[in-house]
């Protein structure tokens, strides 16, 4: 039976436990048997084993988010999934740093990312955790800021009379005996976002973290909502308000790539704003990034191209010429056919493709379906296993244009190979 998140942490608060952590190298999968029979015939209880080399594969996971920080801090299975990343969380504590904020209560705190980055800036912060065992990892996890206090308590009982910022990051889980399971009502949040509401009502600068699937007409008014994507993975939406709130600014896109930051923002409230005109596919197709289609800015993107959209209601944008954005994966259109399987498995076996991306909005095809429809046994699609025949590779765009259904055939543009160089075998 797994050992509870207790269990897994408490043998490491004990001298013989952080220092056997902190002599071990690198997790590998690998090595880890060899190692557990090694540590327990040096004389370590198996508990203390099994709670050092958890650990240890949590550090060697949590570096995508934690980077070099992560081989000093304590981590837990959930915690780890539901913390922000740290390069998110600074840009968190900026905002309360650049509002003139000075000490911020960082309400359920997790296993700290969020105050870790706030006290770094020499902010005061007030970690507050409700879950025993993930308040302890945070109270490891800050030792180095003495500008940090942890409490073990409910972030609705916690007085923040002395503070003049709040970050939350409320629970959007429920777990049973079954598992965890997301929840979607932010009322059932823990704490719900009215609560979130009443603070800002006192004039305090507020921020909170909250799911990026969160609907427009739930986001509250008087407040700017900033949906963000780390390298293409749309994290979170943040609220802003009050101090920390820009003005002018009511949605953003925020854009966390390897060659930095890139926002999209509009000071329109949500439904509102430019239309984008509609027209054919042909040139340029754009694929806006996730943290654009939810924070509601196709249309604003599409103008910003000098495009238009296959659809009014579809993320697709064309444009004649190629620009170079971080808002949006760029393919060179190859040509457009209608959608209808036999025509398409008949040009999958002309053209000789045995390696198949299919990517799909506005229609109802499962594209691992399709996929095995069209290349039959002779491939395995541009994520199977095994030995792939020659040939080449194609990716195909379904989606809606008016009441017609098409297949786009289209090239993605890369940096090594330039528009209009085609690649076929």
């Amino acid at each position: 039976m797994a050992q509870a998140p207790q269990d897994q942490i408490a043998p490491l608060l004990t001298p013989e436990g952080w220092e056997l952590l902190a002599s071990l190298g690198p997790y590998t999968e690998d090595g880890s048997f060899a190692l557990n029979s090694e540590l327990r015939k040096a004389g370590h209880s198996p508990e203390l084993v099994s709670a050092v080399l958890t650990q240890s594969r949590l550090r060697t996971r949590a570096e995508a988010k934690f980077g070099e920080f992560a081989r000093r801090m304590l981590f837990t299975q959930a915690g780890l999934e539901q913390a922000t990343r740290l390069t998110v969380a600074a840009r968190h504590a900026q905002r309360f740093a650049a509002a003139g904020v000075r000490h911020v209560a960082d309400l359920g705190c997790g296993l700290g990312a969020d105050s870790l980055a706030l006290a770094s800036l020499d902010l005061g912060v007030t970690a507050v955790e409700v879950d025993e065992t993930t308040a302890a990892c945070a109270t490891v996890n800050l030792i180095p800021f003495p500008n940090a206090t942890v409490v073990h308590a409910d972030a609705a009982d916690v007085p923040l009379e002395d503070v003049d910022g709040v970050w939350l990051d409320p629970a959007r889980r429920v777990t049973s005996s079954s598992g965890t399971r997301r929840i979607w009502d932010p009322e059932a949040f823990s704490p719900p976002l009215s609560f979130v509401e009443s603070l800002a009502a006192s004039g305090k600068a507020v921020g909170v973290k909250m799911g990026p699937g969160m609907p427009h007409e739930s986001v509250p008014q008087g407040c700017e909502a900033q949906w963000v994507s780390v390298a293409g993975d749309v994290t979170e939406v943040a609220l802003w308000f009050n101090a920390v709130s820009r003005p002018g600014v009511r949605r953003a896109a925020l854009v966390l790539g390897p060659e930095g930051a890139a926002e999209l923002t509009s000071g329109e409230d949500f439904g509102q704003g430019p239309e984008a005109p509609v027209g054919p596919a042909g040139g340029y197709l754009y694929e806006p990034d996730g943290a654009v289609i939810r924070a509601g800015l196709v249309a604003d993107l599409a103008l910003s191209l000098r495009g238009h959209l296959l659809d009014e209601h579809i993320a697709y944008i064309c444009s004649p010429a190629l620009a170079d954005t971080p808002f949006a994966r760029a393919y060179r259109v190859l040509q457009v056919m209608p959608y209808n399987v036999k025509a398409l498995k008949a040009w999958v076996k002309q053209e000789g493709i045995t390696v198949l991306d299919i990517k799909k909005r506005g229609t109802a095809v499962t594209p691992e379906e399709l996929r095995k429809q069209l290349l039959g046994g002779k491939g395995q699609g541009s994520k199977g296993h095994g030995i792939r025949k020659a040939g080449r590779t194609a990716t195909l765009v379904l989606t809606r244009i008016g009441e017609d259904r098409v297949a786009i055939e289209v090239e993605p543009v890369t940096a090594d190979r330039p528009a209009g160089v085609t690649a076929r075998g």
